[in-house]
């Protein structure tokens, strides 16, 4: 779709945004970084952060929820992910976790919940088609949010040995 397109709402109304997501750790668990852009019309828009002990999927959660929560009105969204974790949790799995009381299929309480309320109450104001891409196979905005969510967690590493650390320290660099 080229940036004419995305501009233009769709027969619902709804304003077109696509979004890409990426989220990492290294080591995992350890310091990670999250990243997502957001492109409408002939906007783009790049948001990241990270956190000094956290894991890959919580990382993958919060790129999308951050995602989701920085558009200041509904949405037309096609949100692309390189984690089926990601994916399949919004698309497949979480209406037995709601209908089990937020445990999984083994009834164990579901890893992460925090943020997968986070990223279902932040979907529930968007129609949003999940998609996934296949990661670091040349995938060109995929590959801008790996280097984004990198950075980020490079950036937590520097900073790990300051007592406390600012949102700016810590990565959270929005970019308007």
């Amino acid at each position: 779709m080229d940036s004419e397109d995305e501009a233009q709402p769709g027969l619902d109304g709804l304003p077109y945004v696509a979004i890409w997501t990426d989220g990492g750790c290294k080591p995992n668990p350890g310091p990670g970084g999250w990243a997502a852009l957001l492109r409408f019309g002939g906007h783009e828009r790049e948001l990241s952060g990270g956190e000094r002990a956290t894991t890959n999927n919580r990382m993958e959660l919060t790129a999308a929820a951050e995602a989701l929560e920085a558009l200041k009105k509904p949405c037309r969204v096609d949100l692309h992910t390189d984690s089926e974790y990601l994916r399949n949790g919004v698309t497949r799995w979480h209406t037995g976790w709601v209908r089990r009381n937020w445990r999984n299929a083994a009834g164990d309480p579901v890893a992460n919940m925090d943020l997968w309320q986070r990223v279902l109450a932040a979907e529930k104001r968007h129609t949003v088609d999940w998609h996934w891409v296949r990661g670091h196979s040349g995938h060109a905005e995929n590959e801008r949010v790996d280097r984004l969510a990198t950075r980020a967690r490079e950036d937590i590493e520097r900073a790990q040995g300051a007592s406390s650390l600012s949102e700016e320290e810590a990565g959270r660099r929005p970019i308007v």
